[in-house]
Protein backbone atom coordinates (compact mmCIF):
# COMPACT_ATOMS: atom_id res chain seq x y z
CA UNK A 1 0.00 0.00 0.00
CA UNK A 2 1.21 3.28 -0.90
CA UNK A 3 -0.13 6.91 0.40
CA UNK A 4 -1.33 8.48 -3.07
CA UNK A 5 -2.94 6.74 -5.88
CA UNK A 6 -1.62 4.12 -7.78
CA UNK A 7 -2.43 2.58 -11.19
CA UNK A 8 -1.13 -0.17 -13.48
CA UNK A 9 -2.33 -1.40 -17.17
CA UNK A 10 -1.23 -2.73 -20.36
CA UNK A 11 -1.76 -1.00 -23.50
CA UNK A 12 -2.27 -2.69 -26.61
CA UNK A 13 -0.50 -1.46 -29.59
CA UNK A 14 -1.46 -3.68 -31.91
CA UNK A 15 1.09 -4.83 -35.32
CA UNK A 16 3.56 -2.54 -34.54
CA UNK A 17 5.79 -1.24 -37.24
CA UNK A 18 9.27 -0.68 -36.20
CA UNK A 19 11.92 1.43 -36.86
CA UNK A 20 13.87 -1.22 -38.91
CA UNK A 21 10.77 -1.99 -41.29
CA UNK A 22 10.06 -4.85 -39.08
CA UNK A 23 6.71 -5.59 -37.20
CA UNK A 24 6.06 -6.81 -33.66
CA UNK A 25 2.75 -8.24 -34.14
CA UNK A 26 0.37 -7.90 -30.82
CA UNK A 27 2.56 -5.25 -29.48
CA UNK A 28 2.06 -4.56 -25.33
CA UNK A 29 3.33 -1.87 -23.19
CA UNK A 30 2.81 -2.49 -19.54
CA UNK A 31 2.66 0.61 -17.29
CA UNK A 32 2.21 1.55 -13.64
CA UNK A 33 1.52 5.02 -12.33
CA UNK A 34 2.04 6.77 -9.33
CA UNK A 35 -0.10 9.83 -8.12
CA UNK A 36 -2.93 12.11 -9.81
CA UNK A 37 -2.49 13.62 -13.17
CA UNK A 38 -4.01 17.15 -12.81
CA UNK A 39 -6.67 18.69 -14.73
CA UNK A 40 -3.85 20.65 -16.86
CA UNK A 41 -2.58 17.68 -17.61
CA UNK A 42 1.09 19.75 -16.78
CA UNK A 43 2.22 17.76 -14.10
CA UNK A 44 3.40 14.64 -15.80
CA UNK A 45 6.66 13.14 -15.12
CA UNK A 46 8.03 10.22 -17.18
CA UNK A 47 10.02 7.46 -15.80
CA UNK A 48 11.10 4.61 -18.38
CA UNK A 49 12.98 1.25 -17.27
CA UNK A 50 16.27 0.16 -17.20
CA UNK A 51 17.98 -2.55 -18.15
CA UNK A 52 16.69 -5.44 -17.33
CA UNK A 53 14.23 -3.80 -15.28
CA UNK A 54 10.76 -3.81 -14.50
CA UNK A 55 8.83 -1.17 -12.95
CA UNK A 56 8.23 -2.37 -9.26
CA UNK A 57 12.38 -1.98 -9.52
CA UNK A 58 12.13 1.76 -10.08
CA UNK A 59 9.54 2.75 -7.04
CA UNK A 60 11.72 3.05 -4.41
CA UNK A 61 13.02 6.37 -5.52
CA UNK A 62 9.11 7.50 -5.39
CA UNK A 63 7.84 8.84 -2.48
CA UNK A 64 7.19 12.18 -0.71
CA UNK A 65 10.28 12.51 0.89
CA UNK A 66 11.37 10.56 -2.32
CA UNK A 67 13.57 12.08 -5.18
CA UNK A 68 10.34 12.06 -7.58
CA UNK A 69 6.97 13.18 -5.40
CA UNK A 70 3.82 11.57 -6.66
CA UNK A 71 1.83 14.34 -4.25
CA UNK A 72 3.42 16.86 -6.64
CA UNK A 73 3.90 14.60 -9.92
CA UNK A 74 1.97 12.15 -12.44
CA UNK A 75 4.75 9.64 -12.80
CA UNK A 76 4.75 7.39 -15.65
CA UNK A 77 6.56 4.43 -15.45
CA UNK A 78 6.46 2.15 -19.15
CA UNK A 79 7.88 -0.81 -19.15
CA UNK A 80 10.57 -0.98 -21.78
CA UNK A 81 10.05 -3.52 -24.60
CA UNK A 82 12.33 -6.90 -23.97
CA UNK A 83 11.76 -6.49 -19.95
CA UNK A 84 9.22 -9.72 -19.54
CA UNK A 85 6.36 -7.45 -18.81
CA UNK A 86 5.74 -5.47 -21.98
CA UNK A 87 6.14 -7.10 -25.21
CA UNK A 88 9.47 -9.10 -25.11
CA UNK A 89 10.95 -12.67 -26.65
CA UNK A 90 9.68 -14.55 -23.36
CA UNK A 91 6.31 -13.71 -24.39
CA UNK A 92 6.63 -13.60 -27.83
CA UNK A 93 7.00 -15.83 -30.35
CA UNK A 94 7.21 -14.15 -33.27
CA UNK A 95 9.74 -11.65 -31.16
CA UNK A 96 11.34 -9.73 -35.05
CA UNK A 97 14.73 -8.91 -33.81
CA UNK A 98 15.84 -5.80 -32.94
CA UNK A 99 13.85 -3.27 -31.15
CA UNK A 100 15.31 0.45 -30.29
CA UNK A 101 14.90 2.89 -28.23
CA UNK A 102 13.23 4.92 -31.06
CA UNK A 103 10.89 2.40 -30.68
CA UNK A 104 10.11 2.78 -27.55
CA UNK A 105 9.53 6.01 -27.34
CA UNK A 106 7.07 6.43 -30.15
CA UNK A 107 5.38 3.44 -28.15
CA UNK A 108 5.35 5.02 -24.99
CA UNK A 109 4.17 8.41 -26.79
CA UNK A 110 1.28 6.59 -27.90
CA UNK A 111 0.51 5.25 -24.24
CA UNK A 112 0.36 8.75 -22.89
CA UNK A 113 -1.66 10.23 -25.95
CA UNK A 114 -4.28 7.75 -25.96
CA UNK A 115 -4.31 7.04 -22.48
CA UNK A 116 -4.49 10.07 -20.52
CA UNK A 117 -4.43 12.79 -23.49
CA UNK A 118 -1.13 13.83 -22.33
CA UNK A 119 0.84 16.05 -24.97
CA UNK A 120 3.62 17.71 -22.72
CA UNK A 121 5.49 16.60 -20.06
CA UNK A 122 7.11 18.47 -17.10
CA UNK A 123 9.92 16.11 -17.36
CA UNK A 124 11.21 12.85 -18.19
CA UNK A 125 13.80 11.08 -15.79
CA UNK A 126 15.86 8.38 -16.59
CA UNK A 127 18.73 6.12 -15.08
CA UNK A 128 21.11 3.94 -17.64
CA UNK A 129 18.58 2.23 -20.76
CA UNK A 130 15.76 4.99 -18.93
CA UNK A 131 18.34 7.28 -19.21
CA UNK A 132 18.72 6.70 -22.67
CA UNK A 133 15.17 6.85 -24.02
CA UNK A 134 15.24 10.04 -21.69
CA UNK A 135 17.31 11.60 -24.45
CA UNK A 136 15.77 9.72 -27.25
CA UNK A 137 12.19 11.48 -25.97
CA UNK A 138 13.80 15.21 -25.95
CA UNK A 139 15.88 14.62 -29.71
CA UNK A 140 12.62 13.06 -31.45
CA UNK A 141 9.98 15.00 -29.47
CA UNK A 142 11.80 18.47 -28.93
CA UNK A 143 8.04 20.21 -28.58
CA UNK A 144 6.80 17.59 -25.98
CA UNK A 145 9.53 17.96 -23.31
CA UNK A 146 9.93 21.07 -21.01
CA UNK A 147 13.15 18.91 -18.86
CA UNK A 148 14.99 15.97 -19.35
CA UNK A 149 17.28 14.06 -16.14
CA UNK A 150 19.92 11.69 -17.77
CA UNK A 151 20.90 9.94 -14.71
CA UNK A 152 24.09 8.04 -16.20
CA UNK A 153 23.18 7.94 -20.06
CA UNK A 154 23.83 8.98 -23.22
CA UNK A 155 23.16 10.31 -26.33
CA UNK A 156 24.63 7.68 -28.06
CA UNK A 157 25.85 4.64 -26.98
CA UNK A 158 30.10 4.66 -26.64
CA UNK A 159 32.45 2.25 -28.65
CA UNK A 160 33.93 1.40 -25.19
CA UNK A 161 30.32 0.73 -23.77
CA UNK A 162 29.51 -1.55 -26.98
CA UNK A 163 32.43 -3.93 -26.68
CA UNK A 164 31.39 -4.58 -22.67
CA UNK A 165 27.55 -5.52 -24.61
CA UNK A 166 29.00 -6.93 -27.17
CA UNK A 167 31.17 -9.27 -24.99
CA UNK A 168 27.86 -10.34 -22.73
CA UNK A 169 25.91 -11.39 -26.06
CA UNK A 170 29.27 -13.51 -27.41
CA UNK A 171 28.73 -15.46 -24.02
CA UNK A 172 25.03 -15.91 -24.38
CA UNK A 173 25.51 -16.80 -28.09
CA UNK A 174 28.43 -19.51 -26.79
CA UNK A 175 25.98 -21.38 -24.57
CA UNK A 176 24.27 -24.42 -26.10
CA UNK A 177 21.12 -23.82 -25.38
CA UNK A 178 21.47 -20.82 -27.45
CA UNK A 179 19.56 -21.60 -31.11
CA UNK A 180 20.40 -18.44 -33.02
CA UNK A 181 19.38 -14.84 -33.30
CA UNK A 182 18.95 -14.67 -29.45
CA UNK A 183 16.80 -17.35 -28.84
CA UNK A 184 17.44 -19.93 -26.48
CA UNK A 185 16.11 -23.64 -26.52
CA UNK A 186 15.92 -23.61 -22.26
CA UNK A 187 17.35 -21.21 -20.16
CA UNK A 188 21.52 -21.02 -20.21
CA UNK A 189 22.38 -21.73 -16.71
CA UNK A 190 25.94 -21.62 -16.45
CA UNK A 191 26.02 -18.43 -19.20
CA UNK A 192 24.09 -16.71 -16.78
CA UNK A 193 26.28 -17.67 -13.94
CA UNK A 194 28.70 -16.29 -16.09
CA UNK A 195 26.92 -12.98 -17.40
CA UNK A 196 25.95 -12.18 -13.54
CA UNK A 197 30.24 -12.01 -12.59
CA UNK A 198 31.09 -10.51 -15.92
CA UNK A 199 28.46 -7.60 -15.37
CA UNK A 200 29.52 -7.50 -11.41
CA UNK A 201 32.89 -6.04 -12.76
CA UNK A 202 31.52 -3.11 -14.79
CA UNK A 203 28.63 -1.73 -12.81
CA UNK A 204 30.55 -0.86 -9.72
CA UNK A 205 34.08 0.31 -9.78
CA UNK A 206 37.84 -0.36 -9.25
CA UNK A 207 37.11 1.97 -6.32
CA UNK A 208 34.19 0.49 -4.75
CA UNK A 209 36.02 -2.70 -4.45
CA UNK A 210 39.29 -1.29 -2.97
CA UNK A 211 37.18 0.35 -0.16
CA UNK A 212 35.57 -3.33 0.58
CA UNK A 213 31.77 -1.68 -0.02
CA UNK A 214 30.18 -5.04 -1.06
CA UNK A 215 30.89 -5.96 2.74
CA UNK A 216 31.09 -3.01 4.56
CA UNK A 217 28.41 -1.02 3.07
CA UNK A 218 26.15 -4.45 1.37
CA UNK A 219 26.67 -6.81 3.99
CA UNK A 220 28.35 -9.61 2.23
CA UNK A 221 30.33 -12.38 4.12
CA UNK A 222 32.49 -12.00 1.30
CA UNK A 223 32.82 -11.83 -2.51
CA UNK A 224 31.28 -15.23 -3.82
CA UNK A 225 28.01 -14.73 -1.86
CA UNK A 226 28.16 -10.91 -3.06
CA UNK A 227 28.70 -12.35 -6.87
CA UNK A 228 25.89 -14.73 -6.42
CA UNK A 229 23.15 -12.54 -4.51
CA UNK A 230 23.57 -9.16 -5.71
CA UNK A 231 24.19 -10.77 -9.67
CA UNK A 232 23.91 -13.84 -10.66
CA UNK A 233 20.85 -14.11 -8.55
CA UNK A 234 19.39 -10.85 -10.05
CA UNK A 235 20.14 -11.26 -13.30
CA UNK A 236 18.36 -15.26 -12.61
CA UNK A 237 15.30 -13.93 -12.42
CA UNK A 238 15.40 -12.62 -16.20
CA UNK A 239 15.08 -14.91 -19.48
CA UNK A 240 17.99 -14.83 -21.54
CA UNK A 241 16.56 -13.79 -24.80
CA UNK A 242 14.84 -11.44 -23.09
CA UNK A 243 18.45 -10.08 -21.87
CA UNK A 244 19.72 -10.59 -25.03
CA UNK A 245 17.01 -8.61 -27.00
CA UNK A 246 17.95 -5.69 -24.28
CA UNK A 247 21.56 -5.86 -25.01
CA UNK A 248 20.41 -5.32 -28.29
CA UNK A 249 18.57 -2.74 -27.87
CA UNK A 250 21.30 -0.55 -25.72
CA UNK A 251 24.13 -1.33 -28.27
CA UNK A 252 21.83 0.39 -30.64
CA UNK A 253 21.26 3.76 -28.89
CA UNK A 254 21.62 6.86 -30.63
CA UNK A 255 19.35 9.90 -30.65
CA UNK A 256 20.41 10.24 -34.23
CA UNK A 257 19.41 7.26 -35.51
CA UNK A 258 16.19 9.31 -37.15
CA UNK A 259 15.44 10.60 -40.67
CA UNK A 260 15.32 14.14 -39.59
CA UNK A 261 19.10 13.50 -38.30
CA UNK A 262 20.41 11.20 -40.62
CA UNK A 263 23.14 10.16 -37.66
CA UNK A 264 24.46 13.27 -37.20
CA UNK A 265 24.41 13.86 -33.55
CA UNK A 266 25.34 17.45 -33.20
CA UNK A 267 22.50 18.06 -35.45
CA UNK A 268 20.23 15.88 -33.00
CA UNK A 269 21.36 17.14 -29.82
CA UNK A 270 21.16 20.92 -30.78
CA UNK A 271 17.59 20.32 -32.00
CA UNK A 272 16.95 19.51 -28.43
CA UNK A 273 14.74 22.16 -26.97
CA UNK A 274 14.45 20.85 -23.48
CA UNK A 275 16.36 22.09 -20.08
CA UNK A 276 19.32 18.76 -19.82
CA UNK A 277 20.31 17.94 -16.59
CA UNK A 278 22.99 15.08 -17.38
CA UNK A 279 24.26 13.48 -14.44
CA UNK A 280 26.57 10.58 -15.06
CA UNK A 281 28.60 9.28 -11.96
CA UNK A 282 31.98 9.75 -11.56
CA UNK A 283 33.36 6.61 -11.82
CA UNK A 284 30.77 4.72 -14.02
CA UNK A 285 32.63 2.67 -16.57
CA UNK A 286 30.35 2.81 -19.49
CA UNK A 287 28.45 5.62 -19.47
CA UNK A 288 31.61 8.31 -18.83
CA UNK A 289 31.38 11.72 -17.68
CA UNK A 290 33.82 12.62 -21.09
CA UNK A 291 30.30 11.41 -23.35
CA UNK A 292 28.09 13.98 -21.51
CA UNK A 293 30.93 16.35 -21.83
CA UNK A 294 31.35 16.07 -25.05
CA UNK A 295 27.33 16.44 -25.67
CA UNK A 296 27.15 19.60 -23.86
CA UNK A 297 28.52 22.30 -26.15
CA UNK A 298 25.89 21.12 -28.50
CA UNK A 299 22.65 21.09 -26.14
CA UNK A 300 21.18 24.75 -25.82
CA UNK A 301 20.01 24.50 -22.45
CA UNK A 302 21.25 22.21 -20.04
CA UNK A 303 24.11 21.36 -17.33
CA UNK A 304 26.45 18.71 -16.62
CA UNK A 305 26.77 17.61 -12.57
CA UNK A 306 28.49 14.68 -11.78
CA UNK A 307 27.76 12.28 -9.23
CA UNK A 308 30.41 12.04 -6.62
CA UNK A 309 30.67 8.63 -6.36
CA UNK A 310 32.94 5.42 -5.95
CA UNK A 311 30.42 3.41 -6.79
CA UNK A 312 29.93 3.29 -10.60
CA UNK A 313 27.44 2.84 -12.41
CA UNK A 314 25.15 2.37 -9.22
CA UNK A 315 25.65 5.65 -8.24
CA UNK A 316 22.74 6.74 -10.41
CA UNK A 317 20.70 3.95 -8.66
CA UNK A 318 21.35 4.69 -5.32
CA UNK A 319 18.49 2.33 -3.94
CA UNK A 320 21.24 1.22 -0.83
CA UNK A 321 23.63 3.98 -0.87
CA UNK A 322 21.90 6.84 1.36
CA UNK A 323 24.86 9.16 0.13
CA UNK A 324 24.63 9.23 -3.29
CA UNK A 325 20.68 9.09 -2.83
CA UNK A 326 20.77 12.38 -1.04
CA UNK A 327 22.67 13.92 -3.52
CA UNK A 328 20.39 12.93 -6.64
CA UNK A 329 17.27 13.91 -4.26
CA UNK A 330 18.58 17.28 -4.02
CA UNK A 331 20.11 17.72 -7.40
CA UNK A 332 16.88 16.50 -9.50
CA UNK A 333 13.87 18.37 -6.97
CA UNK A 334 15.25 21.47 -7.99
CA UNK A 335 15.49 20.88 -11.32
CA UNK A 336 12.11 19.89 -11.38
CA UNK A 337 11.08 22.71 -9.81
CA UNK A 338 13.28 25.22 -12.06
Amino acid sequence: MTGWPTETGLFALGDLTLQSGAALPGAVLSWKTHGALSPARDNVVLYPTSYSAQHPDLEWLIGPQGVLDPGRWFIVIPDMFGNGLSSSPSNNPDWPGLVTAWDNVHAQRRLLSEQWGIDRLHAVYGWSMGAQQAYHWAALFPGMVERAVVNCGSARTATHNRVFLKGLMALLEAAPEHLGGGRFGAEPKAAMRAFGRIYAGWGLSQDFYRADLHRTALGAPDLDTFLRTDWEERFGRRRAADLYAQLQTWEAGDISRDARYGGDLSRALAAIQARMLLMPGETDLYFRVADNAAELPHLGRAELRPIPSIWGHRAGNPSTNPTDAAFLKDEVRAWLDA
